[in-house]
C-alpha cells in the first residue's frame, strides 16, 4: 500500500500516526544518545543519581572553598589592623 501523495510529492498521514513516529524517534534517540554516553541499561538511573549527588558534593566544597579564603583574608586584615593600633599606641614595649 503506497500513502496518499499530494501534487507537491509530499507524503500525507494522519496527526496521530505522525506524532506516533515522533514519539518512538525520539525515544530510541534519547537510547542510543545515553548508550553513546555509557548510561544504559537497568543501572543508569543509579548512575545518574551518583552523577548528580557528585555535582552536588562538588558545587559545595566550591562554595565552602571560597567562603574559607574569604575568611582568611578578613581574619588577616582584622589582626594586621589590631597589630597596627598596638604598635601606635606602643602597648608592647
Amino acid at each position: 500500500m503506497t500513502p496518499p501523495r499530494s501534487e507537491q510529492g509530499f507524503v500525507r498521514m494522519p496527526v496521530d500516526e505522525f506524532e506516533e513516529i515522533l514519539a518512538r524517534a525520539a525515544e530510541r534517540g534519547a537510547r542510543r544518545a545515553l548508550a553513546d554516553v555509557g548510561l544504559e541499561g537497568e543501572d543508569a538511573a543509579i548512575d545518574i543519581r551518583d552523577l548528580r549527588t557528585l555535582l552536588a558534593a562538588l558545587r559545595m566544597a566550591r562554595r565552602t572553598a571560597w567562603q574559607t579564603t574569604v575568611r582568611v583574608i578578613t581574619t588577616g586584615l582584622l589582626v594586621a589592623l589590631i597589630a597596627g593600633i598596638a604598635v601606635r599606641l606602643k602597648l608592647f614595649g
